[in-house]
């Protein structure tokens, strides 16, 4: 199935009841299978729900944003499973990377045994302990944007929306470059899965780090959204709406500027203001 579907409805307009057509965003289980480069059987990581699409840019995104893959060369390939005994429908919702020997290892200690819904990131990982690694240094980069640059991105992203225009259900995530050109942009039913795809396009190119540039998403901005930031070493996140009170500590922890509010040529700057000026 792809990102939308069409269903019929029985609608209120004025006061009279009419018959009409109308359009959803799709969310069905992705389940992202890990095999080692040395071959052997794949097994499990997890199973998260998402809009069909880009799942590929998905897998490479939240398989970097959970510590599998350090960097390109961690994985070899994707593959849907071949076996004709697994109905199609099936095999459309399950995944399965290739990764390095060191990617396998690290993937077999984090896999986890639960589906993640499309409102969950980094379920599970709770402290900012277990998502900044020791040797991980906060972000040092030289960016700096102004207010009117930042003021121009929600519309940007809002005629970028193509889903979201025709369902008024998805949420979009997208990277703009230090002159607020728009440089990729996804969506997804999940602000993380957005995330997830517009970053694992990047690590799929080996574009990353993405020392200068925006992050931009649509809704508020998570704990889960700046984890994602600092892992693709993006320095700057704005949201159209509010960030959550984990979301500021952690940018503050990790060097990154956490916008918020961004609407109507107003901001709020919560973390690291020295990169926005006025």
């Amino acid at each position: 199935m792809g990102p939308i579907d069409r269903v019929r409805v029985r609608a209120l307009e004025g006061g009279t009841a009419i018959e009409r057509e109308d359009v959803l965003a799709v969310e069905e289980p992705l389940e992202i299978r890990i095999r080692s480069e040395e071959r052997g059987p794949p097994f499990s990581f997890v199973t998260t729900m998402r809009t069909p699409g880009n799942d590929e840019e998905l897998a490479a995104g939240l398989l970097f944003a959970e510590g599998v893959l350090d960097c390109r060369n961690d994985l070899i390939a994707f593959q849907r499973p071949t076996d004709p005994r697994i109905d199609s429908e099936l095999r459309a919702n399950v995944l399965i990377a290739t990764v390095s020997p060191g990617a396998s290892t690290r993937a077999s200690r984090l896999q986890r045994g639960t589906v993640m819904g499309s409102a969950c990131g980094v379920c599970g990982k709770t402290s900012i302990e277990n998502v900044i690694p020791s040797d991980h240094p906060p972000l040092n980069a030289a960016l700096r944007v102004s207010a009117d640059l930042l003021y121009g991105l929600p519309e940007t992203l809002r005629k970028r929306q193509s889903i979201f225009a025709e369902t008024g259900g998805l949420h979009a995530a997208a990277l703009f470059s230090a002159r607020g050109e728009l440089r990729e942009i996804r969506e997804d039913i999940g602000r993380h899965n957005a995330t997830d795809k517009l970053f694992g396009t990047f690590l799929v190119r080996d574009e990353l780090p993405l020392s200068d540039s925006i992050l931009m998403v649509s809704g508020r901005a998570g704990f889960e959204i700046v984890q994602k930031a600092y892992a693709a070493g993006v320095p700057v996140v704005a949201s159209i709406s509010a960030p959550s009170s984990l979301a500021v500590e952690l940018a503050q922890a990790t060097g990154v500027t956490l916008v918020g509010f961004l609407r109507e040529r107003r901001l709020n700057v919560y973390a690291n203001p020295e990169r926005v000026g006025s």
